[in-house]
């Protein structure tokens, strides 16, 4: 025990002699998220604001203020809102330690009714949060209130239907409403105004009658009121009507010709009819290429694949086709038209680019089933 002691006071002695220096521990590593302040630090005073209940048609404002806590400037380089009817002003873009900035937001809320919450993302240099996420929401009060605010049809081709779309009508005012008979603009569709609580809350119901005129047949519907601000309500119909027999693409556009490389393009023929489909003789009016017909579910999908041989390039004004024979009554022969894109030439001076050839004829009648887009928002006079 006494050498233990002995040791251990010579050593420190040695520790102690001229000429050398006591370790000590190395400093704490000082970061921001240690300290809680080295570089740009951004806090907002509330990330989400309410408006309340506001008309339809107002257009909103609120300025988000946030304040740099941080010790380094604070820049906002971005501010995204997340749809086309919200929109930010002029923001802070550079902010010092300890001042504050504003990033004014304004939501549109024409279009809109009931609860809505919209946003908007906001992008700095706070390496802690560089995404920070501002809401801004409330209430779209509506006089008169219309839901849906449009009707749509969606119709088979071979057995149309008296399909019936119902729009309600609510009267948010104290005040009692009156409506008259609904007006149309199309005879094949039909309107009929149901009163559900006398004065306040109201049923249209909408209906389509074959046949029609048009592949998409389209209404506006109309509807008087005993209110001064809003005198008439209109309301808009659309109906698509699905063909039995569908192809996609409804084309078939080849590369630039001459081909480097042979090709085979596909399209696919789908059956939405009542009946099973039967194809044949699959063809093609242009030389050296071929066609080939695959039935993937019996009597409902076909694919109908061309061969386009290397070095083909279409025959100016020669109008191509593939084509298909069917046992469908209303579509006895399917024709899928065949163009070539524009080549260009790159010469040392201008580029000059080739039309496409053939010039391209008129689609057929048989038309793939689009997507229905979303119309305007009916305008309440």
């Amino acid at each position: 025990m006494k050498t233990l002691t002995l040791i251990a006071l010579t050593l420190t002695g040695a520790l102690a002699a001229p000429g050398l220096e006591a370790a000590s521990p190395a400093p704490a590593a000082t970061t921001a998220a240690s300290t809680g302040g080295g570089g740009p630090r951004i806090q907002f005073a509330d990330l989400v604001h309410d408006f309340g209940r506001i008309d339809a048609g107002t257009v909103a404002k609120h300025d988000f203020i946030f304040t740099n806590a941080g010790t380094a400037t604070l820049e906002i380089t971005e501010v995204k809102p997340g749809c086309g009817c919200t929109t930010a002003g002029t923001w802070d873009k550079r902010v010092e330690p300890g001042q504050t900035g504003r990033i004014p937001l304004q939501f549109n809320s024409t279009g809109f009714s009931g609860t809505i919450a919209k946003g908007a993302t906001v992008t700095c240099n706070d390496l802690s949060q560089s995404n920070v996420y501002l809401t801004i929401k409330g209430t779209i009060w509506r006089p008169i209130e219309v839901t849906p605010q449009s009707a749509y049809f969606n119709i088979p081709e071979e057995s149309p239907t008296n399909a019936t779309r119902v729009v309600r009508i609510v009267n948010n005012l104290d005040a009692p409403l009156t409506l008259s008979e609904p007006e149309c603009t199309n005879r094949a569709f039909r309107a009929e105004l149901k009163t559900i609580q006398p004065g306040k809350e109201f049923e249209l119901h909408l209906s389509v009658q074959p046949p029609f005129d048009a592949s998409r047949p389209q209404a506006t519907v109309t509807l008087k009121t005993s209110l001064t601000n809003t005198p008439v309500l209109t309301i808009p119909a659309y109906a698509y009507v699905q063909p039995a027999i569908s192809v996609v693409p409804s084309q078939v556009m080849l590369p630039a010709g001459p081909l480097t490389a042979a090709v085979q393009p596909g399209v696919t023929i789908r059956n939405s009819g009542t009946n099973d489909l039967t194809l044949s003789d699959a063809s093609i009016n242009l030389e050296g290429a071929s066609v080939a017909l695959k039935e993937v579910q019996p009597g409902r999908v076909f694919t109908l694949s061309v061969s386009v041989p290397a070095g083909l390039q279409l025959p100016s004004g020669q109008r191509v086709m593939a084509s298909v024979k069917s046992n469908h009554p209303r579509h006895p022969l399917i024709q899928v038209p065949v163009f070539q894109s524009a080549r260009t030439v790159t010469s040392a001076t201008t580029p000059v680019t080739r039309p496409a050839q053939p010039v391209q004829p008129r689609l057929p009648a048989l038309q793939p089933p689009p997507m229905l887009a979303r119309p305007p928002e009916p305008i309440t006079k």
